[in-house]
C-alpha cells in the first residue's frame, strides 16, 4: 500500500509545534506525580524497558507458580489428616514421613523464590538491563524449581488415593455410626420409661442403660479426641448394647407372665410327682418278691431320693417365687432352671422303677422274643458286612463273633432258678449296640468309596 506524501514542514516551524504540545501534556502529566509526592521515572531507552517488562513477566510467572504450590500443599495436608485420623498402619505413618520431606522441599523453592524477589526492585529508576536480565533469571529458575516442586507433590498426591479412599468411607461412616448410637439410646430409655409405667422394675436393665453413659459422652467428645477407628467401634457397641436393653424391656412383660407360668407349671409337677414317689415303694415290693436281687438293688434308694429332689425342688419353688415378687427377673428364671432339672431327675428315677418291673415282666413270660429281635439284629449286620465281598473284614467279623458268643452267654444265665433277668436284658441292649455299631461304621466307610 503506497503511503501519501506528506508536505515538507520547515524544521523550526515543527519545533514550534512540539512545544506548543508538550507543554501542556508535560503540565498534566507532573500534577499526579506531584500529588503524591514522587517523581517521574526517566526514559532510559527500549533495550532497558524491554528487560524489565521480561523480568516483570518472569516475577508474575513465579508468582503464579508459588501460588499453586502453596494451595496445593494446603489442599494435601487436609488430605494427610483425613488419612492421620483414621489409618495408624505403617502404610499411613510413611505417608507422613513422606509429606514432612516434600514439605522441606517446598520450604526450600519457596525461599528461593521469595529471596529473588526480595533482591530486586523491578519498579525502582534507573534499572540498568543487566539487572534486569538478571533478576529475570533468577525469577525464571525459582519459578521452574516451583513447578518440578509442584509436579512431585502432585505424583504424592496421586500415590495416596487407596489410602484417602478407604479414610474417606470410614469418615462417611462415622456420623451416621454416631447418630444410631444415639438413637439406640434414646429408644432403649423409651423402652424403659414405658415398663415402668406398666409397673413392672427393670433395674438390671436400667444399670445396663446407666453403664452407657460415659460412652456417649465419648462419642460427643468426637473422633478428633478419640480417634475414627475407635470412635465407629465405640459406636457399633453401643448401638449393640442399647438394642439389646430396649429389646430385653419390651420382652419384659412377657418374660413376667412367662415366668407367672412356670411357677404354677412346675408346682403343679411337683405336687404330681409327690404321688408318684409314692408308689415306687409298692413297685419295689413286687420286685422283692418276684425277682432276684440283681434285677432291682439298685433301685431300692428310689423313694427317699425322690423325697428329697421334691423337698429340694419345693424350696427352690419358693425362692423363684420371691425373686419374681422382687422383680428380680435373672433370679426368678435360674431358679426355675434349678427346679425344672430337679424334677426332670425325679421323674427319670420314679419312671425307672415302674419300667424296670414292665421290661422283667415282659423278659419273664417270654424271654424269646428279646432273643430273636437281638439275633435279627446281628444277622442283618452280617449280611451287610458280607454283601459284595467273599470274606467279610475282620475289623467287622470279630465284633459280630464276639456279639454271638455275648449273646449265648447272656440266654444261658436264664437256665438256673432265679434267673437274673435284669442282666440278660442289660446284655442284649449291649449287643445291640456294638452291632449298630458295626453297621454304621460300613455305611460310613462305603459311603465314602
Amino acid at each position: 500500500m503506497e503511503r501519501t506524501p506528506r508536505p515538507s514542514v520547515r524544521p523550526s516551524a515543527t519545533r514550534d509545534v512540539l512545544t506548543l504540545v508538550a507543554l501542556p501534556l508535560l503540565a498534566a502529566l507532573a500534577l499526579p506525580a506531584a500529588f503524591a509526592g514522587g517523581g517521574t521515572r526517566r526514559w532510559f531507552g527500549g533495550r532497558s524497558e524491554s528487560q524489565r517488562a521480561e523480568a516483570q513477566a518472569a516475577k508474575d510467572a513465579a508468582a503464579a507458580a508459588f501460588y499453586e504450590l502453596d494451595t496445593a500443599q494446603r489442599d494435601l495436608r487436609i488430605s494427610i489428616e483425613t488419612i492421620t485420623a483414621v489409618d495408624d498402619s505403617p502404610a499411613a505413618r510413611r505417608v507422613v514421613s513422606d509429606f514432612a520431606a516434600l514439605g522441606r522441599r517446598i520450604d526450600e523453592a519457596s525461599q528461593k523464590y521469595i529471596t529473588a524477589v526480595d533482591a530486586h526492585d523491578l519498579d525502582r529508576d534507573e534499572l540498568e538491563a543487566s539487572v534486569a536480565a538478571r533478576a529475570r533469571g533468577e525469577l525464571v529458575a525459582a519459578k521452574d524449581e516451583l513447578v518440578r516442586v509442584k509436579a512431585d507433590l502432585d505424583r504424592f498426591e496421586q500415590s495416596l488415593a487407596p489410602l484417602l479412599g478407604k479414610a474417606e468411607t470410614q469418615l462417611a461412616r462415622l456420623a451416621p455410626a454416631v447418630e444410631r448410637a444415639r438413637q439406640a439410646l434414646l429408644a432403649a430409655s423409651n423402652a424403659l420409661d414405658s415398663v415402668r409405667r406398666s409397673g413392672l422394675k427393670a433395674d438390671d436393665l436400667a444399670a445396663r442403660l446407666a453403664a452407657l453413659a460415659p460412652e456417649l459422652t465419648k462419642l460427643n467428645q468426637g473422633a478428633g479426641r478419640h480417634g475414627v477407628p475407635e470412635t465407629l467401634e465405640r459406636a457399633e457397641r453401643v448401638s449393640r448394647e442399647a438394642a439389646a436393653v430396649r429389646s430385653e424391656a419390651e420382652r419384659l412383660p412377657e418374660r413376667a407372665a412367662e415366668i407367672d407360668h412356670r411357677l404354677v407349671s412346675l408346682r403343679t409337677r411337683a405336687q404330681a410327682l409327690t404321688t408318684r414317689s409314692e408308689q415306687v415303694e409298692p413297685v419295689l415290693s413286687e420286685l422283692r418278691r418276684r425277682f432276684s436281687a440283681a434285677c432291682w438293688q439298685d433301685l431300692q434308694h428310689v423313694p427317699e431320693q425322690a423325697a428329697e429332689s421334691v423337698r429340694q425342688a419345693e424350696a427352690k419353688l419358693r425362692e423363684a417365687r420371691a425373686a419374681r415378687e422382687a422383680q428380680r427377673w435373672p433370679d426368678a428364671t435360674s431358679l426355675l432352671s434349678t427346679v425344672r432339672a430337679l424334677l426332670n431327675s425325679t421323674d427319670e428315677a420314679v419312671s425307672a422303677a415302674g419300667d424296670r418291673l414292665r421290661r422283667l415282666n415282659a423278659v419273664q413270660k417270654d424271654p424269646q422274643q428279646e432273643i430273636d429281635r437281638t439275633r435279627f439284629a446281628i444277622r442283618d449286620a452280617q449280611r451287610l458286612a458280607m454283601a459284595g465281598r467273599t470274606t467279610p473284614d475282620p475289623r467287622q467279623a470279630r465284633p459280630l463273633d464276639d456279639s454271638v458268643a455275648r449273646l449265648d452267654r447272656a440266654v444261658a444265665t436264664l437256665e438256673g432258678r432265679h434267673p437274673d433277668y435284669w442282666h440278660f436284658l442289660t446284655e442284649t441292649e449291649a449287643v445291640r449296640q456294638t452291632v449298630a455299631r458295626v453297621v454304621a461304621q460300613i455305611r460310613e466307610e462305603r459311603g465314602g468309596a
